[in-house]
């Protein structure tokens, strides 16, 4: 019996070239609308959806291939007679090749202003219907929904004149993810428009962007994937243009110079290990900046990742230049700092859109058998209700490094304290398990220069031991939340040394 195949395509890639193939091989071409007019113009016989159904098209379209006559012939179980028999007493032919691909409902959500009636019409019924029951039916029907399988259909045609049951399950699965992903765009779609944030099922759909070589250790496997329609400003949406793939440790580290930097409006520079920040720096250039950050702790930025909000110009590439750096990451390069820094092999250059919106986007964390879904907390030093709490006020130069350790310390993995000076960290305490451990680690990462600098915590203090080892060190004003029972007795410390405290009544917990 002679096979039959519908196509019906939205993305018409290659789709003359695959159905004059499959015509070539004795294959009859069943189409719809669009798709068949262009294969008719391509001189390639195509018979029409209403000739198989005897019902033409109605509603605008939105009922042509929902009928018998067609799911019939893909679901129809070939070996058996039962079914072989319905088909022959209601005169069902047999359907063999489902090609399909949906309406560009992802491309239509992503223009700006689209209505929501815009949306719901390419919303496809019928394209999804057929291909589901052809996978469904995989044994004896082949479905193909992306136009990158066309060339090993008809190779396995020409071969074996046939398609392998292998590759039709393979090509099945692919289908079912398919349309998974293009329901799931839907549905987040539609329960942003109602506003659900937290709705009782959570329906996410991620695109494959690499494979990388290993996860967050050599025996790990792993893969990067990015989420269709997120920010520009990402990791994720980032143009490499220099250095060797990504590792999955880069991609994460990268994510977190990329989340702290963009706290900052004026030229600066953060480097970041192992996604917590080891030095940050503000300056007057983008080159001030980085000198800043790179002082903050010399050591710890050998091998790090450095994110710039500013052009990457000859003078900062020098710096770069000098020191080994995994990635660095900025809104461009000049040619001058492009041509110095492409000589490094080993570095990575990537591109990122500072100036696209940056809309909240919900921030996820997988647990053993489940999923975390939070805001992303982007909270600033102008939403904080700041008081200033102890007798003395902080005074401008100290305002100018509170704010700004406070920024950088909302990044760094909780218990976290921050010692800023002159707008750069000097010191850094990350990841402990109290605060005042913490407090010391940044301390003696500061050394002397601790004197006179301020400190920015990202909880309250629990007891005033941390203001008491912040003053030996000679710090002369602290930011923190504030909330705890034993508050007091912090404020009674500081004022005891003159130290000035300001409370945000904002927590900043990393994890």
């Amino acid at each position: 019996m002679k096979k039959r195949a519908i196509i019906s395509v939205s993305n018409k890639k290659g789709i003359v070239t695959f159905a004059k193939q499959l015509a070539e091989l004795g294959v009859e071409i069943i189409s719809t609308g669009g798709t068949k007019r262009v294969l008719a113009e391509h001189g390639i016989p195509v018979t029409s959806i209403s000739d198989v159904t005897n019902f033409p098209e109605i509603l605008d379209g939105r009922v042509k291939t929902l009928h018998p006559n067609i799911h019939g012939g893909l679901l129809a179980v070939r070996d058996d007679e039962t079914h072989q028999q319905q088909l022959k007493a209601h005169d069902i032919t047999p359907i063999d090749f489902v090609v399909v691909n949906l309406y560009p409902f992802q491309e239509t959500i992503a223009k700006p202003n689209v209505t929501l009636m815009e949306a719901i019409e390419q919303i496809d019924i019928g394209g999804p219907t057929m291909l589901r029951a052809a996978a469904k039916n995989h044994t004896y029907v082949t479905a193909v929904v992306d136009p990158a399988d066309y060339d090993v259909v008809i190779e396995q045609l020409k071969q074996y004149g046939e398609v392998l049951f292998e590759t039709r399950r393979a090509l099945a699965a692919k289908v079912f993810r398919h349309t998974a992903a293009y329901d799931a765009m839907i549905a987040q779609y539609l329960t942003n428009v109602i506003g659900e944030t937290y709705p009782e099922t959570m329906t996410m759909t991620f695109v494959k962007k690499q494979s990388l070589r290993y996860g967050e250790n050599p025996h790990q496997t792993a893969a990067f994937y990015e989420r269709p329609l997120s920010s520009p400003f990402s990791i994720a949406a980032a143009k490499q243009l220099h250095g060797k793939e990504l590792s999955y440790n880069n991609i994460n580290d990268a994510n977190a110079a990329l989340q702290i930097v963009a706290e900052f409006t004026e030229p600066a520079a953060v480097a970041v290990k192992h996604m917590n920040p080891c030095g940050v720096g503000v300056g007057e250039t983008i080159a001030e900046a980085f000198q800043k950050a790179y002082e903050a702790d010399p050591t710890s930025i050998f091998g790090g990742i450095v994110a710039l909000n500013r052009e990457v110009d000859e003078q900062t590439a020098a710096k770069l230049h000098d020191i080994f750096l995994e990635i660095v990451i900025a809104p461009s390069f000049t040619e001058q700092a492009l041509a110095m820094l492409t000589k490094k092999k080993n570095i990575r250059l990537l591109t990122v859109d500072f100036q696209s919106e940056r809309k909240q986007e919900p921030f996820f964390v997988s647990v053993r058998g489940g999923l975390l879904v939070q805001d992303e907390d982007i909270y600033t030093i102008n939403d904080a209700n700041i008081q200033v709490v102890t007798e003395r006020q902080p005074t401008e130069e100290e305002w100018a490094n509170l704010t700004f350790a406070w920024r950088v310390v909302k990044h760094v993995k909780s218990n976290a304290i921050v010692l800023a000076k002159d707008g750069m960290t000097i010191g850094v305490g990350a990841g402990q398990m109290n605060r005042v451990g913490a407090a010391k680690i940044a301390i003696e990462q500061a050394g002397g220069n601790a004197n006179g600098a301020v400190l920015a915590s990202d909880a309250f203090f629990p007891m005033s031991d941390t203001v008491e080892v912040a003053a030996q060190a000679g710090v002369t004003a602290i930011i923190q939340p504030g909330g705890s029972i034993r508050d007091e007795d912090s404020i009674q410390k500081a004022n005891e040394y003159g130290i000035a405290m300001v409370f945000t009544g904002v927590r900043h917990f990393k994890h």
